[in-house]
């Protein structure tokens, strides 16, 4: 999947080296951000973006917020996933407008089949259990 980029927006930066791994396991460039508020720069210099993973909570701008200005800036269609440990939180993902939900902690064969499904249009909604 070399031609796949990924943009990992997370302010824990254990989960972000875990999801690093993992993408590069499926040869996925990736650009991560651990302060939300480097959002609007970071889209500024890059040149596409295939799929998105975001926390939900993280100080400055949680998930909701990042998940609104990524809309404005990509528009609708974007393949945003909420990434996180919340997983009471998945209606609520879903009914504003997340592309889908996986829970953390990430669990290598689990995530890489989300991810797949992700990458083929899928809404993927899994809490883990």
């Amino acid at each position: 999947m070399a031609n796949v980029h990924a943009l990992i927006i997370d302010d824990d930066a254990y989960s972000v080296h875990v999801m690093e791994r993992l993408l590069d396991y499926e040869d996925i460039s990736y650009t991560s951000i651990t302060d939300p508020t480097e959002l609007e720069a970071t889209l500024k210099t890059m040149e596409k973006v295939d799929i998105i993973f975001v926390d939900l909570e993280m100080p400055k701008l949680d998930g909701y917020e990042v998940l609104e200005i990524l809309k404005k800036k990509l528009g609708p269609e974007a393949r945003i996933v909420a990434c996180t440990v919340h997983t009471a939180e998945i209606k609520t993902t879903r009914k504003l407008g997340f592309f889908g939900f996986v829970a953390k902690p990430l669990e290598m064969s689990r995530f890489l089949d989300q991810l797949h499904r992700l990458l083929n249009g899928e809404s993927v909604w899994d809490t883990g259990v």
